[in-house]
C-alpha cells in the first residue's frame, strides 16, 4: 500500500471522528429540545440561534472544570475507563461501509458485537473502580442488563445475516432495493429497536443511571472530563445504533437525503419513548429478556433458516 493511501485513510478517519462528534453535540441538542416541548417548555434558546451553541459552551465547560476523585477509589481504572469507553464507541463506527479510501470490512457485523462486547467492561470497571456502593449496584445492573440483551440482539442479527448470506454492511444495500427487511421480519424490527434501548441504557430501560433508587448509578462519582466521557460515548453509541436499523431494516446505506432523514427519525424515536414512557421494573426487563424475546428470536432464526434451504 502507498504512502499516499495511508496517509488517506488516517484523514478519513480524522473526519469520520469529527463528523461523529458534532452529530453526537446536536443529537444531544435535538434531544433537550424535543423534550422540552413534550414537557411544554422552551429547550436551551439563548446561546446562538435558538440554541444552535448549546452544546459547545456544555462541552468547553465541562471540558474546563476541575475533575475530582474519590480518595479510596482505584485511581487507574477509575481515570481510564471513560476514556476506553469513548475510544470503543468510536472504533464502531469504523463500520460504515464507505465508498473510498476507507477501511472495508467483510466482516462487519462480528467487529460490531466484539466492540459492544467490551463496552461492558468499561462499565463494569467505572461502577467497581469509584468504590461507592451506589457506583458498584449501577455498575453491576447495567452488566447484567447489557449481557442479557447482547444474546438475543446477536440471534435477532443472525436472521438478517442469514438472509444475505453475509457479515459485510453494504450486501444489505443490494438485497433491500425491493423490499426492506422491516416488512419481511416485523416482530424482529421491534424486539430490535427494544433491545438497541436496552442496549444503550435509555429510557424504559435506564436502570443503570435510576436516579431514583441509585442517585446517578455508575457515573455518580464522575465530574468534568470523565462524565463528558462517558456522556459522549452514550449518544454515539445511539446514533450508532440508529444508524445500524436503517441499514439492516430500513433499505441500506446510501449516500442520499432519505438515508440521512431515517437516520434522524430513528434518533428522534429515542428521544421520543425518552420523553414519553416511565421506567421498567427491574425483573420486568430481566424477563422481558430471556422469557420473550429470547425465545422468539430462537423460533424466527429456526424460521428464516428454514426459509433459505427451501428458497
Amino acid at each position: 500500500m502507498m504512502m499516499i493511501d495511508l496517509l488517506m485513510i488516517l484523514i478519513g478517519l480524522l473526519v469520520l471522528i469529527l463528523g461523529v462528534l458534532i452529530g453526537v453535540a446536536f443529537l444531544v441538542l435535538l434531544e433537550r429540545k424535543v423534550l422540552g416541548y413534550i414537557q411544554i417548555r422552551k429547550g436551551p434558546n439563548k446561546i446562538g440561534f435558538l440554541g444552535l451553541f448549546q452544546p459547545f459552551s456544555d462541552a468547553i465547560k465541562l471540558f474546563t472544570k476541575e475533575t475530582t476523585y474519590p480518595n479510596f477509589s482505584n485511581y487507574y481504572c477509575y481515570y481510564f475507563s471513560p476514556v476506553i469507553s469513548f475510544i470503543l464507541s468510536l472504533f464502531i463506527w469504523m463500520l460504515i461501509p464507505y465508498y473510498f479510501n476507507m477501511i472495508s470490512f467483510n466482516l462487519g457485523i462480528l467487529f460490531f458485537l466484539c466492540c459492544v462486547s467490551m463496552g461492558v467492561y468499561t462499565v463494569m470497571i467505572a461502577g467497581w473502580s469509584s468504590n461507592s456502593n451506589y457506583a458498584l449496584l449501577g455498575g453491576l445492573r447495567a452488566v447484567a442488563q447489557t449481557i442479557s440483551y447482547e444474546v438475543s440482539m446477536a440471534l435477532i442479527l443472525m436472521s438478517s445475516i442469514i438472509m444475505i448470506m453475509d457479515f459485510n454492511l453494504m450486501m444489505f444495500y443490494f438485497y433491500q432495493k425491493m423490499v426492506w427487511m422491516m416488512f419481511l421480519m416485523i416482530p424482529l424490527s421491534l424486539s430490535w429497536i427494544s433491545s438497541m434501548l436496552a442496549e444503550t441504557n435509555r429510557t424504559p430501560f435506564d436502570f443503570a443511571e435510576g436516579e431514583s433508587e441509585l442517585v446517578s448509578g455508575f457515573n455518580i462519582e464522575y465530574s468534568s472530563g470523565g462524565f463528558a466521557l462517558i456522556f459522549l460515548a452514550e449518544y454515539s453509541s445511539i446514533l450508532f445504533m440508529s444508524f445500524l436499523f436503517v441499514i439492516i431494516y430500513m433499505g441500506g446505506y446510501s449516500l442520499s437525503l432519505i438515508f440521512y432523514l431515517k437516520l434522524t427519525f430513528m434518533s428522534f424515536l429515542f428521544i421520543w419513548v425518552r420523553g414519553t414512557l416511565p421506567r421498567y421494573r427491574y425483573d420486568k426487563l430481566m424477563y422481558l429478556a430471556w422469557k420473550s424475546y429470547l425465545p422468539v428470536s430462537l423460533n424466527f432464526l429456526l424460521f428464516f433458516l428454514g426459509f433459505k434451504i427451501f428458497f
